[in-house]
């Protein structure tokens, strides 16, 4: 997700960017992937906000994944990096990807395919 969607009004932190990617999930872990999502873990949420992510939401259709969020820090890469080091995110990632898997045009070890934003307004 190192991709910029969008940006918009500055915050306290950064200016804000908006993210958004896909990723297929494989139909038989349809029931296990909305039972964690539907009880996240409190850490994994705390982490999401610790790295300045806010609006974050996944949404599915016809077995894909689409995720948005919106970004306020000032440094995303470390950002990350910090939730990817972070052995509870790491804990529940291990238990989500294996219902999940890229798309066929992600390049070469990219999970969530990011996609390109075409239209906003506030």
């Amino acid at each position: 997700m190192s991709e910029v969607a969008a940006t918009g009004p500055a915050h306290r932190f950064g200016p804000l960017q908006r993210f958004a990617s896909v990723i297929r999930l494989h139909p038989e872990k349809e029931a296990e992937y909305r039972a964690l999502h539907a009880e996240a873990w409190p850490a994994v949420l705390a982490m999401i906000r610790e790295v300045h992510i806010r609006n974050y939401s996944i949404f599915l259709r016809d077995g894909l994944l689409f995720s948005y969020f919106e970004y306020i820090g000032a440094d995303f890469d470390a950002d990350m990096a910090r939730m990817a080091d972070d052995p509870e995110t790491r804990r529940w990632w291990a238990l989500t990807d294996p219902c999940q898997q890229p798309v066929d045009t992600a390049a070469e070890g990219e999970w969530w395919a990011p996609m390109v934003e075409v239209f906003h307004s506030d």
